[in-house]
């Protein structure tokens, strides 16, 4: 296999938006907008926040609400990018239901894993847990694929790209604790994601 057949580059077909990536995106992108809508947002965060089980305002539901709530246009920006750009692969590799039911428990763990764990007393949003697992997921399925880093501008292989990641948010999570952002909660999504990937028995698009 040479060089440019490992080299991941997404495609610019509209075919790149397979239906549950083409969703989620959507309703990730309305829920940013009524989150930044007055009253409606004031609503919004208090009940489809992750917020702490001491903390009085927890529902069970927010455990799949928070994945739609971002706090800024970076932080949304970011996410829905990464979604798009490993999730449209892993969605076309294992076709739309496996990839929703992935996503959703991804997403679930991390919550889970962030509050019994990592949870401070701050409310929690954002995909970020979900897309760990899908980036997990990328890796798995397409080690050998080779990803362009933004700095230095390098190729990495996928599954070196996915190591240094989660080896960063295990880092982080027990060294920078006042940092504001969910270490455990990635590190949850990525967790469940191997977990949910060994049990199904799936195997990297290279074993076939």
């Amino acid at each position: 296999m040479n060089y440019q057949s490992k080299q991941y580059s997404p495609n610019t077909q509209f075919s790149i938006f397979p239906p549950a990536v083409k969703h989620l995106l959507i309703v990730n992108v309305l829920a940013f907008v009524a989150l930044n809508t007055p009253i409606i947002g004031k609503a919004l965060f208090q009940y489809g926040a992750l917020w702490p089980l001491g903390s009085g305002y927890f529902s069970l539901w927010q455990l799949v609400s928070y994945m739609f709530l971002h706090a800024s246009l970076g932080h949304i920006f970011f996410n829905l990018f990464a979604l798009w750009m490993f999730g449209q692969a892993i969605e076309n590799f294992w076709g739309t239901e496996r990839f929703v039911v992935y996503y959703f428990l991804t997403g679930i763990g991390a919550a889970l894993l962030h509050m019994f764990i990592g949870g401070g007393g701050a409310p929690t949003l954002g995909a970020s847990g979900a897309v760990y697992g899908i980036l997990l997921a990328f890796g798995m399925m397409f080690p050998e694929r080779r990803i362009m880093l933004l700095f230095p501008p390098i190729p990495i292989k996928a599954k070196y790209f996915v190591a240094i990641f989660g080896a960063i948010e295990l880092i982080s999570g027990f060294t920078r604790t006042n940092s504001g952002v969910a270490h455990f909660a990635h590190l949850g999504g990525m967790l469940v994601g191997f977990i949910l990937i060994k049990y199904w028995g799936l195997k990297s698009q290279e074993s076939y």
